[in-house]
């Protein structure tokens, strides 16, 4: 078979190992991890469906030594203390090889990180104190928690205890490490000249500071023995002040190179900034850090991986075609889309399931423990598409709304092997994630094209330009009815909303000739701001009118809610809390404050977003129409993409 791609497609060989293909899967964690740090089911099977998916290597996050000085405080509501995994103790190697069993049953290899924290990392010293090792003294991001220098001897220890995991992971049939050097842990803590200024042979020159990561690779590859493949990451940049920059990092490759058989480059350093660059949000670029790869690739001979935000294949095919690098990691995008790889080598790209890198996992991770994704209602549920079986009895299954929770609805039932008519009252599948027109959204159109094609690939029977009513459904005589009809913009009842000036935001992508230079926006949840960023970014002078005290409370706090804030200031967009809007002039908006007074904001447009309201109305029509009814998304209470798409998923399965 002739492949699209060629040059990802094709195997590649590290140490005495032969990969598949050039797509590995970067590290990725999952919090199904019992006190002792053993890996429970559900976090075998959530690394065995992304094997299945094709990726070359599936790496695991994270197996924390020596753990009386590596375990992180508890790092959020819904984290605790303690939630790594275990690989010095053998009784963790039961639970560790029936993990890399399930992984390389596919096919994939399975490797596992092996890291450190270093200052952010607790030691209860046996009088009690709370210390936090590093490689000199200073203070943690706070300003106020202390860190002490690590001492010589527990540097030993550590080096150690990276040994005796690695001999442990491999008893257990892991076939490669990836050993962190980089984000900001303990490895480049030493490296960095901006937190390391020990005076031993530890600390001063770049090959001191080095020492303690070649230390480590030598013991790691002690334990393994020769051609067992070791992978590296390392930050190119640290992005910090006083903070190496590319040349150093150069440095270090040359000093790793005969120690290692991939290295993974990324870049930056964990921080208290929204956005670090060592996981790219949406306002940047995809392949925002290939060039770190590609330079550092001119300077070493052992082959190079290159990381941040990367899922297109054209760009990746591209990135090894011309040896920027050999091997292209994703983490998010094979979160979102298992399958990935699997698409990419049988020539289904337009199938591609994109990361909005949207960090709904991230935010919901630390709000409840539990680990979700937007676009893939399967993510933490893998039990259920690795047991996914064929409904008993084959239904005839009609699905109102062609919106991500109707389309995701229709492919699983009609994955179940039901007989799927999907309607649309548009002439056109995507629902809400049509209306997206920013720059930083663009993935969004891409995914519902996506998800599109594939409930057509799997025998859907789409209808579009089609209402579903009661009589529609009298007429088609479904076993079962699924209702995601979606909702409609919120119209305040101001005087003037009616104003040829106003603009529903959900019509902004189709009315953009409209908008005038000075636009206000009315409402300023995350969904306002959004689109007054986009609006300032295409050189429109916005203001943002909310009548709550703060803006976006709606968004993540993490990374989510924080950036957005900080782009609002960056394209200097004017922001009014605590104003409700009172009247809509066609020169302007006014809105009172909480105390009673009255301003004016002109404006050329008034682009109202205040929120959407369910179709209550078609649900009441349709609820007595068919045997078998649910309903879901944005037609029951107006919601978020993730409820919409695990509802339609859920409700797809309840069909008996």
């Amino acid at each position: 078979m002739e492949r699209k791609y060629p040059n990802l497609c094709s195997p590649i060989q590290l140490g005495n190992t032969i990969f598949r293909n050039r797509m590995f899967c970067a590290p990725t964690a999952h919090k199904a991890i019992s006190p002792e740090g053993y890996a429970l089911d559900p976090m075998i099977e959530n690394f065995e469906i992304r094997a299945k998916g094709g990726a070359a290597n599936i790496t695991i996050s994270e197996a924390i030594v020596h753990r009386k000085t590596g375990i992180r405080p508890a790092m959020g509501e819904a984290f605790t203390a303690g939630q790594f995994l275990e690989a010095e103790d053998i009784r963790a190697i039961p639970s560790l090889a029936a993990t890399a069993r399930a992984i390389s049953r596919h096919g994939a290899v399975p490797s596992m990180e092996l890291n450190h924290p270093g200052k952010r990392g607790v030691y209860t010293a046996p009088d009690g104190r709370k210390i936090h090792y590093g490689p000199s003294e200073g203070f943690l991001s706070d300003g106020i928690t202390p860190i002490e220098e690590m001492p010589v001897e527990i540097i030993r220890e550590i080096i150690q205890s990276y040994g005796r995991a690695a001999a442990n992971l491999k008893r257990a049939g892991f076939g490669m490490l990836f050993i962190h050097g980089g984000h900001g842990w303990l490895l480049q803590q030493f490296f960095s000249p901006a937190t390391n200024h020990r005076r031993d042979e530890y600390g001063g020159s770049l090959e001191n500071r080095a020492r303690f990561m070649l230390e480590v690779l030598d013991t790691v590859r002690k334990a393994v023995g020769p051609g067992f493949p070791l992978e590296l990451r390392i930050s190119a940049d640290e992005d910090i002040p006083g903070g190496y920059k590319i040349d150093d990092a150069i440095e270090l490759a040359r000093l790793v190179e005969n120690r290692i058989d991939l290295l993974h480059v990324s870049t930056g350093v964990h921080s208290e900034e929204p956005d670090e660059r060592w996981q790219p949000d949406n306002f940047k670029p995809r392949g925002v850090n290939v060039h770190y790869a590609a330079e550092i690739k001119k300077h070493v001979s052992v082959p190079v991986a290159t990381v941040g935000a990367l899922n297109d294949p054209e760009m990746m095919e591209e990135i090894i075609a011309t040896g920027k690098a050999d091997v292209v990691a994703m983490a998010r995008a094979l979160i979102v889309d298992p399958e990935l790889p699997n698409k990419v080598m049988s020539g289904r790209e337009n199938e591609i399931i994109h990361c909005l890198r949207c960090f709904v996992c991230l935010n919901e991770r630390f709000k409840t423990g539990i680990s979700v994704c937007a676009l893939n209602p399967q993510y933490s549920r893998e039990h259920e598409a690795l047991n996914f079986a064929p409904a008993a009895v084959s239904r005839h299954v009609l699905v109102a709304g062609g919106g991500p929770g109707g389309m995701e609805a229709a492919l699983t039932a009609a994955r179940r092997g039901h007989k799927v008519t999907l309607c649309e009252k548009s002439g056109q599948l995507g629902g809400a994630m049509l209306c997206e027109r920013s720059s930083f959204k663009e993935d969004m159109i891409k995914d519902a094209a996506a998800m599109a094609k594939m409930c057509e690939r799997a025998g859907v029977e789409i209808r579009l330009n089609t209402k579903v009513t009661a009589e529609y459904v009298k007429k088609e005589a479904p076993d079962v009815l699924l209702v995601a009809v979606g909702a409609v913009p919120f119209v305040p009842p101001i005087p003037g909303i009616d104003n040829s000036c106003v603009i529903m935001a959900e019509e902004m992508a189709k009315r953009s000739g409209e908008i005038g230079k000075r636009v206000v926006v009315l409402g300023g949840g995350q969904v306002g701001c959004e689109f007054a960023l986009q609006l300032a970014m295409e050189g429109h002078e916005v203001t943002v009118v909310e009548m709550q005290d703060e803006l976006a409370p709606d968004a993540g706090p993490r990374r989510v809610r924080p950036l957005l804030l900080k782009k609002l200031d960056e394209y200097g967009i004017a922001t009014e809390t605590g104003m409700r809007a009172s009247r809509i002039a066609n020169d302007g908006l006014y809105a009172v404050s909480n105390d009673g007074e009255e301003k004016f904001f002109p404006a050329d447009t008034v682009l109202c977003a205040a929120g959407r309201k369910p179709l209550r109305d078609t649900v009441e029509e349709l609820r007595d129409a068919a045997p078998m009814i649910r309903f879901f998304g944005d037609c029951v209470t107006a919601g978020r993409l993730l409820e919409a798409t695990t509802n339609g998923y859920s409700a797809a399965l309840d069909i008996e």
